[in-house]
């Protein structure tokens, strides 16, 4: 796109309209300080909160007593006013109701109990929902299970990240993928930290969900890394500064990212509102919280932590460490983003009159006299 089409592009006046239209000039790199000072705080707020607190685990992993009671006239809310009657804290409970071949049944998980007081409730159960003791199956919950869930999560993801880290080194380049990981790591640091701070359940479904989050996370941040490279192309002859070719690329991007969260974020919400709300799928609840932490915090960090990452890796790179050019903003970095070419002298240049010795060398050229014969 040529500087005269450029400006012949009418600029939106609203910022949302600009955004919609590919229009935006955002100094993402001048704002990373905002990024930094915000991943730091929560960072260090999640090692308090573990320190302190720990994370509140499940059944599946601290281990406990269950209960399968049939559905038939038996509900979730019958077997909460069954537990507390009994004096059971069912803050930590697990009630859902589940189908199987022989039927409905409602599961009810608490903590370990005394095999008496298992029994007692069993009887309880029974009475409340109309059928012999036999029919309600008890059983007690090792914590050998989720800790095995646990120590295989963890294995898939090394393996997870060494893939990656290959392919993006391959594709890109490996400070790519050491950009790419370090927000990943950061995504999952800060959802446990969220857990662990709002005191949320971390069940098997939280690990699967939080293994989700990682693709997810990946792909917005590769996402703004191909465009990265393409304008590392674009701009190879006109000697442009790194921080600049981010700016650009976050700019081209910023509302592809934003209709992908929201896509992403709407049936998740959904979950939670439906499926755990209406429908009280507790199982739902668990496994939609911790996608819904992990998409935010992907958002995020491929705009604040991943790309500042790779920005800061690149200016130390021989081939743009003499770059020394402020980096362009306002109406220079806009021209960038719309397809023109950078301007020289960096932010001398962003909006402000043409210099002296410019104007004057623009001037029409005097007519020569002629020479009288």
């Amino acid at each position: 796109m040529s500087e005269r089409e450029i400006e012949a592009v009418g600029v939106a006046s609203s910022s949302a309209s600009r955004v919609f239209r590919g229009q935006t000039a955002v100094d993402f790199h001048g704002r990373r300080r905002i990024g930094v000072v915000t991943s730091s705080i929560l960072v260090l707020a999640t090692i308090v909160s573990l320190l302190a607190q720990g994370l509140n685990l499940g059944i599946d992993f601290s281990g406990g007593t269950s209960w399968d009671v049939p559905a038939d006239s038996f509900s979730i809310e019958d077997a909460a006013d069954v537990l507390r009657a009994a004096g059971v804290d069912t803050d930590g409970a697990r009630i859902q109701t589940r189908d199987s071949e022989s039927g409905s049944f409602v599961k009810v998980q608490v903590e370990s109990l005394a095999e008496n007081e298992a029994e007692s409730l069993r009887a309880q159960f029974a009475d409340q929902a109309g059928v012999e003791v036999d029919d309600v199956n008890v059983n007690l919950v090792s914590a050998s299970w989720g800790s095995d869930i646990t120590a295989k999560a963890i294995r898939a993801l090394v393996i997870f990240l060494i893939a990656v880290s290959i392919f993006i080194s391959l594709r890109f380049e490996w400070r790519m993928a050491l950009a790419a990981i370090l927000a990943m790591v950061h995504d999952v640091v800060i959802s446990v930290g969220l857990y662990s701070i709002f005191g949320f359940v971390v069940t098997p479904a939280t690990v699967i969900a939080f293994l989700t989050i990682l693709g997810y996370s990946l792909y917005d941040t590769i996402v703004v890394f191909d465009r990265i490279r393409e304008n590392e192309t674009r701009f190879s002859s006109h000697r442009v500064t790194y921080p600049d070719i981010v700016n650009v690329s976050m700019n081209q991007v910023i509302m592809r990212s934003v209709n992908t969260s929201i896509s992403s974020v709407t049936p998740v919400v959904a979950l939670l509102l439906i499926g755990a709300g209406l429908l009280g799928a507790s199982t739902l609840s668990e496994f939609a919280v911790a996608l819904l932490l992990g998409m935010l915090t992907g958002t995020y960090s491929s705009i604040f932590v991943a790309a500042p990452l790779l920005a800061s890796f690149k200016s130390r790179t021989p081939e743009y460490r003499g770059r020394r050019r402020e980096p362009s903003t306002g109406a220079a970095l806009r021209s960038m983003v719309l397809g023109g070419s950078p301007k020289a002298g960096g932010a001398a240049d962003n909006g402000s009159e043409r210099s002296e010795a410019a104007t004057i060398l623009s001037h029409e050229p005097r007519p020569r006299r002629k020479k009288r014969r």
